[in-house]
């Protein structure tokens, strides 16, 4: 193993020997290497006379460039759109970042994070924590209603095990029963297990409440409490985007951080919904957990390993994209922006939530709860969710997610509000032909 792996291990293991013990055996070999990245940095430094370190061209001492490519990029030097960002990221997003993670947060007061790490996107940012936590045949707990893209990054790729439980109970609200059911028996039966959370959850578009929140924290915390190890995974993709009252309005990362020394909390979140910014691709990384003393050398050493993984995939995110963010979250107008954005979006779900649940439509579906984020499900009762999806496209022209045999997905996200109406009236007719045809 290299020496600069051994010495983060060492430091980890000298703060919290459980969380070493988390670590996928990549994890624990993964470290942030010195080479030609700290040679440039040292050079950069001290290097005033000639540097010729780093493999990026220059020219009358700046960076060379096409005026067929800045002249698409205003108001940002070719220093700070075209050269190769840090793999950790730059270092007054992941300040500002988490500056912002703790406004935002509240039960983050008081508590120590790590720097968010930056990725390119959150997607990214999933496959990083996987290749630094997860071994083949580890388990993930999930919900049986998920994001896709999960079973790729930790099935496929890591042949990790996925262990479903149903989100929903009768009563419209977070399944506890079934999640505990799920966490409990995998904590029997392994010395770690991975929980992944994500609110607002894609497809369902639901955020759990502030006691379901707590309910939640409170049985990991039991789990952890016998002996096993828990990392809880937050997958925030949507963050922000709540639009109930009675809807959780903060990560639940934050309970998370401080609830007991064998749960480590891992944030992923970004611009891309937050700020508007999909194609962007910044996402961040972000530790967190109950530990004795300073943590700040803990903390350095997860993030390294964690940088030292997107060296070894990527090289870094584009800075370009990291720069464009910086500004405009140091943007008078971001704030206003923002708030904007979200009562477009809130009056869209408001509008969905009164037009899908119309008593017009009973016969054909049931609404899934959602509160928050860019989508909403319905289950269907008499056709297939497949044959609608195809039927509708090519008679009406309208498009929408068939997930599983009976649960459409609609991202009310991507739609004008005065359409949603028509949208599910139209997805009625689209039903009733298929019921006529049988």
């Amino acid at each position: 193993m290299n020496p600069l792996a051994e010495q983060l291990n060492q430091t980890i293991k000298s703060v919290a020997p459980q969380i070493y013990g988390m670590l996928s055996d990549v994890g624990k070999k993964l470290f942030f290497p010195k080479g030609i990245l700290s040679q440039s940095a040292e050079a950069k430094e001290k290097a005033h006379a000639i540097n010729v370190t780093i493999g990026i061209a220059k020219e009358a001492g700046h960076t060379m460039y096409f005026d067929s490519v800045m002249a698409s990029i205003n108001n940002i030097r070719p220093s700070q759109a075209l050269t190769y960002a840090p793999s950790f990221g730059l270092p007054l997003l992941r300040d500002k970042w988490q500056k912002d993670m703790f406004e935002k947060n509240p039960s983050l007061e008081g508590k120590t994070v790590s720097l968010p790490v930056v990725t390119c996107g959150i997607t990214h940012g999933i496959a990083t924590f996987a290749d630094v936590w997860i071994n083949p045949k580890d388990v993930v707990i999930l919900p049986e209603m998920m994001w896709g893209n999960y079973n790729m990054i930790f099935s496929v790729r890591k042949d990790a095990i996925i262990r479903h439980y149903e989100l929903f109970n009768t009563d419209g609200g977070f399944n506890l029963t079934t999640f505990e059911q799920a966490v409990r028996q995998e904590a029997a039966d392994h010395r770690k297990i991975t929980v992944l959370l994500n609110f607002p959850q894609n497809p369902s578009g639901y955020t759990v409440s502030e006691s379901e929140a707590d309910a939640i924290v409170g049985i990991l915390k039991s789990v952890a409490d016998s002996g096993t190890n828990v990392i809880v995974v937050c997958d925030d993709a949507y963050f922000g985007l709540f639009y109930e009252a009675q809807t959780l309005k903060e990560s639940i990362f934050g309970r998370l951080c401080g609830a007991h020394p064998r749960i480590l909390a891992v944030k992923l979140d970004g611009a891309t919904k937050e700020n508007f910014v999909w194609g962007l691709r910044v996402g961040f990384i972000t530790y967190g957990g109950t530990f004795d003393g300073d943590t700040t050398a803990l903390y350095d050493a997860l993030e390294r390993k964690t940088a030292g993984c997107i060296r070894g995939t990527i090289s870094n995110a584009s800075h370009l994209s990291q720069t464009v963010l910086l500004n405009s979250m140091n943007s008078e107008a971001n704030a206003a922006e923002k708030k904007e954005k979200f009562a477009i979006l809130m009056a869209r779900a408001n509008r969905v939530k009164a037009v899908s649940m119309d008593a017009k439509y009973a016969d054909a579906w049931d609404v899934y709860p959602f509160n928050s984020g860019y989508f909403m499900c319905i289950r269907l009762k008499t056709v297939d969710a497949e044959t609608l999806r195809v039927h509708l496209l090519d008679r009406y022209g309208v498009g929408l997610i068939a997930l599983g045999a009976s649960n459409v997905r609609v991202a009310f996200s991507c739609m004008e509000e005065g359409d949603v109406e028509k949208l599910f009236d139209t997805i009625y007719q689209g039903v009733k032909d298929l019921e006529n045809s049988q």
